[in-house]
């Protein structure tokens, strides 16, 4: 794991408990007028010390920031780096940078819109799943969803859409799947 992927979880994680996901979304609910630890205590309907333990933790973590005055704010830019960093070591990333006009129908590393059918992006899609699988011989329909499922949720539409494309090929029995059509080199 990448150092900027380590702090990625570590920022998650200090958002995993609870009481401190509660205490962050009250502050970014407030905004730019942010809260002092008893506000944050008697809307947390916690202790002033726990709401200021849990201030410090989000502090040290850098989702918020406090004043000389008391007052505490989110601070998203730690939260967004966490969740782009996340996005960076997703399996899809590194070929996804090659097509950037496909850009739009993945969120978070994962497929979560098809292009429309007879679009020129649904063959670009194809490309860039078929770079993807790297596919060399035959294979099990099993082995084409699992690796398909690292970068989608609808395994059976996208594994339907590369053998409606040529990408894939299917023996006759629909169990055995190869590669359709040559992938191209690089862009």
């Amino acid at each position: 794991m990448s150092a900027e992927a380590a702090r990625a979880a570590e920022i998650l994680s200090q958002l995993a408990t609870p009481l401190r996901l509660r205490a962050y979304a009250e502050l970014v609910h407030r905004g730019q007028e942010g809260a002092t630890i008893a506000e944050l205590a008697y809307i947390l309907d916690v202790p002033v010390q726990t709401a200021g333990e849990t201030l410090a933790r989000l502090v040290g973590a850098g989702l918020a920031t406090g004043t000389g005055n008391g007052v505490y704010r989110a601070s998203g830019g730690e939260l967004r780096e966490a969740a782009q960093a996340i996005d960076r070591v997703q399996p899809i990333a590194s070929y996804l940078a090659d097509y950037p006009q496909l850009r739009g129908n993945f969120t978070h590393g994962r497929l979560s819109t098809m292009p429309p059918t007879m679009s020129e992006r649904y063959t670009m899609l194809g490309e860039l799943l078929s770079r993807f699988l790297a596919l060399e011989g035959l294979h099990t329909e099993h082995e084409i969803n699992h690796r398909l499922a690292e970068v989608t949720d609808d395994v059976a539409a996208t594994r339907r859409m590369l053998v409606e494309t040529g990408w894939l090929e299917r023996d006759q029995a629909g169990s055995t799947y190869g590669v359709g059509r040559l992938v191209p080199e690089q862009r």
